[in-house]
């Protein structure tokens, strides 16, 4: 994987400030929903198993509890 810039860290301060600035906010908003990964020149983008949402679910995390349109 690539060794980060100035410019990643900056967005990542960036991103973290941004998702705890809210009244109620906690550390755990800006904690990371996706992992990136590079295989031999093709990035992989996934959703971490540990994100407590998930897109697609509903409240209760089954595929079936989705809000209607």
């Amino acid at each position: 994987m690539a060794t980060p810039t100035e410019d990643d860290a900056q967005r990542a301060k960036d991103r973290h400030d941004q998702l705890t600035r809210a009244p109620e906010a906690t550390e755990a908003d800006a904690a990371a929903r996706i992992r990136v990964s590079d295989h031999d020149g093709v990035r992989r983008v996934d959703i971490d198993p540990e994100a407590p949402v998930r897109p697609g679910m509903g409240p209760t995390g089954r595929e079936d509890d989705v809000a209607p349109d």
